[in-house]
């Protein structure tokens, strides 16, 4: 089976250079059908009690979680992850649909006393809405859009990235299986230059969630205002890890090597710039030398594997051009041969108006940088466009506070590294991106407030 076009889109294997799959490549044409679809169930779907809509998503969590061997190998083969982050990974998209399967019957208004009678707010679906996922967490990110929207009664068109397609196109099928009507959630698989453009473009679509780059998203965001679009962006980030001298040095350092290498760097989270205070520096990278030589570089679906290769050649080439001139303080051995592996990688020292400290690398790049006290750590983490996340190491708690409300960015942990949970918002500040994911707020995200004015007043 081909695409309108007549084409073909070949999936590769990171980490062998093989030919994993081979898919019909979608076209405008297959995008105007699948919006045409959703448009079609929007209604029913819409109309569909709020108690059965969550039946169904508790239908399609179970379904996941049977599939789940089957998915956390496609997605490690897929996207060149270690089997045991793709097994977390196809637990929690389960566990997003199974906490908005919760929404549909929270979705309430209010009511408000006015002159001459009530007034009432109703949260409404806005209809059909495109979904934009990248490909470094190709399934998770499209649960953390597809259950909110569904949720509150939309229909969905998902393109997801042409390099990761497969738990997509399993994904709809399993939704079928599961009972949810067809033309509910539509997947499309093809180039964003063409699909995702379309979807963009489309005078039927009301919404344009994306995640993928600040570059990308500026140029969504564009043409979405042609329509006046509703747009949610999750964007590039450039992440700080604040360590200061009065830390656990030893926990700080043991955790900095999965919040910058974890998924092989490709991460907008990834806390790349590692800002530590001065009289700790050398310790703190001698230890974290020591956890880096740890890590096991290589075959992902060995349970032994901590960081699998990066996503293609072209991408790794691109990683590779920031670590010209730079100084190499610790790296990781990786497999010969077949595959796209990358070094993890430890710089320092480093200027902090270099490239590998300004832009986003997305690979498995760090880079040390000191800090004299808590006004400089400031002014540094917020020394970029991006704020998505981020860390502070301190034994101090008022200084955690103090840093936490200075440092410019949507998601901070104090001594830890964790950024995303199902139950609470994750999104960013500044180029990262507008609008947040997952918890509460995201299904609000996908509907309109209405207000209706109900009159009471006899004379009226």
């Amino acid at each position: 089976m081909t695409g309108s076009d007549g084409g073909r889109l070949v999936v590769i294997e990171p980490a062998t250079e093989e030919v994993l799959a081979e898919v019909p490549r979608a076209g405008v044409a297959e995008v105007d059908a699948a919006v045409a679809a959703a448009k079609a169930s929007y209604p029913a779907w819409r109309a569909v009690d709020p108690a059965a809509r969550a039946s169904l998503m508790l239908a399609l969590a179970a379904a996941i979680e049977a599939a789940h061997g089957e998915l956390s190998t496609l997605e490690a083969r897929n996207a060149g992850k270690p089997i045991a982050d793709a097994r977390g990974e196809i637990g929690m998209v389960a566990a997003t649909f199974r906490y908005y399967a919760a929404a549909p019957e929270r979705l309430t208004g209010e009511t408000i006393p006015v002159a001459g009678g009530v007034a009432m707010t109703f949260r409404e679906p806005l209809g059909v809405v495109g979904l934009i996922t990248p490909w470094n967490f190709p399934l998770a990110i499209a649960a953390w859009k597809i259950a909110p929207a569904l949720a509150a009664g939309n229909t969905v068109v998902l393109k997801p990235a042409e390099l990761t397609p497969l738990t997509a196109l399993r994904l709809g099928e399993l939704a079928l299986e599961a009972g949810l009507p067809e033309g509910v959630l539509n997947v499309v698989v093809g180039p964003g230059s063409t699909c995702g453009r379309r979807l963009v473009e489309h005078p039927d679509v009301a919404k344009i969630a994306f995640t993928g780059s600040t570059e990308v998203g500026a140029s969504i965001a564009a043409g979405a205002a042609a329509s006046i679009k509703r747009v949610t962006l999750e964007l590039g980030g450039k992440s700080a890890n604040v360590i200061f001298a009065d830390a656990d040095l030893e926990a700080a350092a043991a955790a900095a090597p999965g919040a910058v290498f974890g998924n092989a760097g490709q991460d907008c989270c990834a806390r790349s710039r590692i800002l530590v205070e001065r009289p700790a520096v050398e310790e703190f990278v001698d230890l974290m030398r020591d956890k880096m030589l740890q890590m096991r570089v290589g075959d992902p679906l060995d349970e032994r594997t901590t960081m699998g290769p990066l996503i293609s050649a072209g991408h790794r080439q691109a990683v590779a051009s920031f670590l010209a001139g730079e100084s190499v303080a610790a790296s990781v051995p990786v497999p010969d041969g077949s595959g796209f592996w990358f070094s993890p990688t430890l710089l320092y020292p480093t200027d902090p108006s270099s490239r590998v400290a300004t832009e986003e690398i997305f690979g498995p790049v760090a880079c040390v940088i000191p800090f004299d006290d808590e006004a400089e750590a400031i002014r540094i983490a917020n020394d970029t466009i991006y704020g998505l996340s981020g860390s502070i190491w301190t034994g101090d708690g008022a200084r955690a506070l103090r840093l936490a409300r200075g440092v410019e960015t949507g998601v901070l942990s104090v001594n830890s590294n964790s950024s995303v949970r199902v139950s609470t918002p994750f999104g960013g500040f500044k180029q990262s991106g507008y609008g947040r994911e997952l918890g509460p707020h995201a299904t609000d995200a996908y509907t309109e407030v209405k207000t209706v004015f109900y009159a009471t007043d006899a004379k009226m």
